[in-house]
């Protein structure tokens, strides 16, 4: 895969993020997809920071959309190369300090099929 399509799959992510359209967010990943997030292992210390499938990621979103309305992200830089694109940006929500984060998706024949969320 290019970097371009990769680049491309990023910035629809973004924007299904930003519009709080889960379905859309959903359609972009594998049905068996994992997910990694220190924000998870504080949340839901249970999953250890790591969800697995769809429904699991849809659970996740639909929680903080509902909990953070007004939550959305500010692209700073997009690398990719085959198969994985380096995200960062800015987490923004009302009442909350804006937080730098990093984010690795893994994407094969057009699917994320790992993502990995890190910040401080």
């Amino acid at each position: 895969m290019t970097p371009e399509k990769l680049q491309s799959i990023a910035f629809k992510w973004f924007e299904a993020f930003n519009n709080h359209n889960l379905e859309q967010l959903l359609s972009l990943y594998d049905d068996e997809a994992e997910h990694f997030s220190p924000k998870l292992k504080i949340l839901k210390p249970e999953t250890q920071g790591l969800l697995t499938g769809k429904e699991a990621l849809r659970s996740w979103w639909q929680d903080a959309f509902d909990r953070l309305p007004s939550l959305h992200y500010k692209v700073t830089s997009l690398t990719a190369n085959v198969d994985r694109v380096f995200m960062e940006y800015i987490r923004i929500a009302d009442g909350d300090e804006d937080m730098l984060v990093a984010e690795v998706l893994v994407v094969n024949e057009d699917k994320i099929i790992a993502s990995r969320v890190y910040h401080g």
